[in-house]
């Protein structure tokens, strides 16, 4: 997410304290249970999402769901601390990378928050969550984001993408750099999402947008039906 952090910062000033700010006054009415609060590691995370969402026809924010990037996920304590059950109680859930998810665990653990609390009839049918993170709205990607998309949607769609952007030349030319000879298409076109700062937001609302919906990455379809 270091890219994400870059193009955080102007516009957050502090990032983590000027997000949680934000955040307190819709928490009002999410504590009021009107609405709920999806946390997520960062800004290509939310633009994922909302492209998502508007694909299948709703408004998040209509919906009374408000997605916070929090900056990374070493911030997830804090807002924990103002959402969570010993805070304003939000109804909340959330998306993480595969890596990150031992520490979602243990952080919701340590704020209270039970496989009790989660709303069984917000769970999606079609499957019953077995895990801890899965039944409180927690949903993991396999390795990342960016990962997700470009296995639902295959290499030569995402070329496409990447052509549909603009930027096929830049990708020819950094898939010849020495480091990525050896490297699968599908890490380079990883990889090369990460290589300017702004470019993982930029793909992931592209990314999103292309997909089929019936092939819509699994913990993105789980957390839309979650919320």
């Amino acid at each position: 997410m270091d890219d994400e952090r870059r193009a955080v910062a102007p516009r957050l000033g502090r990032g983590r304290d000027t997000a949680l700010a934000a955040v307190t006054a819709y928490a009002r009415d999410a504590a009021a249970g009107r609405g709920a609060v999806v946390l997520v590691e960062g800004l290509s995370d939310r633009a994922a999402i909302e492209a998502l969402a508007t694909r299948r026809g709703r408004d998040l924010r209509a919906d009374g769901v408000f997605t916070v990037p929090m900056g990374g996920a070493t911030n997830l304590g804090h807002f924990l601390d103002l959402l969570g059950p010993r805070g304003r109680d939000v109804r909340l859930a959330g998306l993480c990378d595969a890596a990150e998810a031992p520490g979602f665990r243990r952080a919701l653990q340590r704020a209270g928050l039970t496989a009790a609390r989660a709303p069984a009839d917000r769970a999606p049918a079609a499957r019953a969550p077995a895990d801890f993170l899965d039944r409180l709205g927690f949903f993991v990607c396999v390795a990342d984001l960016e990962d997700e998309l470009i296995r639902s949607l295959g290499t030569a769609r995402v070329e496409q993408v990447v052509a549909d952007q603009g930027e096929l030349g830049p990708l020819r030319t950094f898939s010849k750099q020495p480091a990525q000879r050896e490297r699968t298409r599908e890490q380079q076109l990883r990889r090369f999402m990460g290589t300017r700062s702004g470019r993982k937001i930029q793909y992931a609302r592209a990314l999103a947008e292309a997909l089929d919906p019936a092939r819509v990455p699994d913990p993105l379809a789980r957390l839309l039906a979650y919320v």
